[in-house]
C-alpha cells in the first residue's frame, strides 16, 4: 500500500509530493487537470500587499518575512512562523537551481517590484532569473519588444504606463515572422520555437539592432521552454545588455517551466503522477461514533467504473474556490469537492461578497477555506479532526485572500513541505 497519496498538482502538492518522497515514503500524485502556475506570473508572492483596514487602500509590503509574526490567525502564516516560512523558501530556491529553473530574490530580503502585463509594479518575493533583470528599481531605461501581430502583449501600453510612473520605457516590435512562420502561434508555441539556436541568433541580431546605449531589453516571457537559459544567455552576449522576460497573460510560458521541472523531478524520486484523476467520492471508517475515523480510500471517475486509491494517509492540495477544490450552488452552499469538509465560507450568498467589485477589504468568499490545526489536519466544528489520516495544505486553506494580498505560492510552499512533515512524523 502508499504511504501516502497527494490529491492536487500544483505548488502545495508537488512540495508535500517532493518532501515525502525524499524521506522515503512511497508516493502517488493525483490531480483532476493543470495547476495555477499555467495561468499566474511564475514568481513566488510571499505578501505583496498588507491587509486593509477599513475604507482604506491595502498597504505594499516593503520586507515580507518581517510581516510574518504579525498575521492573525487563522491565517497559515501564523502556524508557520517566520522561521517556517523562511525555511522552506530557502530550500524551494537551492531546488529551483539544481533543477535548471533558478529562482532569486532581492538582495536586501525585500520584495522586488517587477513590470505586470500592463506595465504596473507588481510585488514579487521571488522570481525566475529570467523576470529579475526588470526590476524597476534598477536605474536602467527599458526598451519593451513586442512583435506585430502576437496576442496577449502590447509593448505600446506597457511602457506608457511604465513612464506615467517614472519608469522610463519606450515600446518597439519586431515582425512575428522572425520567430515563426504562422500567424497564429500562442505564447508555448513561440517558446518552443525559440529553444532552436537559429532562431535565438536572428532575434539577438535584431535586438541589438534597436538597443540604445544603457538600455535594458523587455521581452514578452517565451524566451525557450527547454532550453530556456541557454537562450536567455545567448541573447545578452549578442545584445551586450540585461534581458527581461515580462509575463503575459495565460498560458504562462515561466509558469509551464516551472511545473515540468518540478514534476519531472518528483518523478525521478518515484513518485507517480497522474492528470485527468478527478476526485468524486471516498469511503472512511470509524472505531467508534464521534470518532474521526480513517480514511479507506479516495474514487476518481473514469469511462468505466470509478477508481480506487488506497493509502494509509492523504493529503488534499486541491486549490479553493478559484482553484476548483470548492464548488457552490445558486442556494448559497459551497462545499469542498472531495470530503465534504467544513469551511469557514459564508453560506448565505448575500455573504459572499462586499457591493463593490474591486474593494479593497476583499471579498469574503475567497477569504474562508478549509480550517486546520497545528498538524495541518482539517478539523469540525468542535476543533477536533475530521479524519485521522487527512492533512491539507495550499490554497484551499482558511485565513487569507491570498490572490489579493499576493501570498499564494508561498502559503503554498510552506503550507505543501511543513504538512508533508507532520504527516510522516504522525502515528
Amino acid at each position: 500500500m502508499l504511504d501516502l497519496l497527494v490529491i492536487g498538482a500544483g505548488l502545495a502538492g508537488l512540495q508535500a509530493a517532493i518532501t515525502a518522497a525524499q524521506a522515503g515514503a512511497r508516493v502517488r500524485l493525483i490531480a483532476k487537470g493543470l495547476s495555477a502556475t499555467h495561468w499566474a506570473a511564475g514568481t513566488v508572492d510571499v505578501l505583496g500587499y498588507a491587509p486593509a483596514a477599513e475604507g482604506a487602500a491595502p498597504a505594499l509590503v516593503q520586507r515580507p518575512l518581517d510581516m510574518i509574526a504579525g498575521v492573525p490567525a487563522p491565517h497559515p502564516y501564523s502556524l508557520l512562523g517566520r522561521e517556517g516560512v523562511a525555511s522552506a523558501l530557502d530550500s524551494f530556491v537551492a531546488l529551483t537551481h539544481e533543477l535548471g529553473v533558478p529562482y532569486e530574490g532581492s538582495a536586501n530580503g525585500g520584495n522586488l517590484l517587477l513590470p505586470s502585463p500592463v506595465g504596473a509594479p507588481r510585488p514579487a518575493f521571488l522570481a525566475p532569473r529570467a523576470q529579475r533583470g526588470g526590476d524597476l528599481s534598477r536605474p536602467e531605461p527599458m526598451l519593451i519588444v513586442g512583435f506585430q501581430g502576437m496576442r496577449d502583449f502590447y509593448p505600446e501600453l506597457i511602457a506608457a504606463n511604465l513612464n506615467k510612473q517614472g519608469f522610463a520605457a519606450r515600446a518597439a516590435f519586431l515582425p512575428l515572422s522572425l520567430l515563426n512562420s504562422q500567424h497564429d502561434r500562442n505564447s508555448v508555441q513561440l517558446a518552443h520555437g525559440l529553444d532552436d539556436a537559429a532562431t535565438a541568433a536572428r532575434l539577438g541580431a535584431e535586438l541589438k539592432r534597436l538597443l540604445k546605449p544603457g538600455e535594458r531589453i523587455g521581452l514578452p516571457a517565451i524566451l525557450g521552454l527547454a532550453n530556456h537559459l541557454g537562450v536567455l544567455d545567448d541573447l545578452r552576449t549578442q545584445t551586450g545588455a540585461v534581458i527581461f522576460e515580462i509575463p503575459t497573460l495565460p498560458p504562462s510560458v515561466p509558469g509551464i517551466r516551472l511545473h515540468a521541472a518540478l514534476r519531472k523531478h518528483v518523478e525521478a524520486l518515484g513518485v507517480r503522477v497522474e492528470i485527468g484523476m478527478e476526485g468524486i467520492g471516498f469511503h472512511a471508517e470509524g472505531d467508534a461514533e464521534g470518532d474521526a475515523g480513517n480514511i479507506q480510500w479516495v474514487e476518481t471517475s473514469t469511462s468505466a467504473r470509478p477508481l480506487k486509491h488506497r493509502a494509509a494517509k492523504y493529503l488534499l492540495a486541491t486549490g479553493g474556490i478559484l482553484g476548483g477544490g470548492f464548488n457552490s450552488n445558486h442556494l448559497g452552499r459551497v462545499w469542498e469537492v472531495i470530503f465534504d469538509l467544513p469551511l469557514t465560507v459564508p453560506q448565505q450568498r448575500h455573504q459572499w461578497f462586499q457591493p463593490q467589485f474591486l474593494d479593497p477589504q476583499g471579498h469574503p468568499v475567497f477569504r474562508g477555506g478549509v480550517a486546520v490545526n497545528g498538524d495541518w489536519q482539517p478539523l469540525k466544528g468542535d476543533g477536533t479532526p475530521v479524519y485521522r489520516n487527512l492533512w491539507a495544505a495550499g490554497g484551499l486553506l482558511a485565513g487569507g485572500d491570498y490572490i489579493q494580498e499576493r501570498s499564494l505560492e508561498g502559503v503554498a510552499i510552506a503550507s505543501g513541505r511543513a504538512a508533508a512533515t507532520r504527516l510522516l512524523q504522525a502515528a
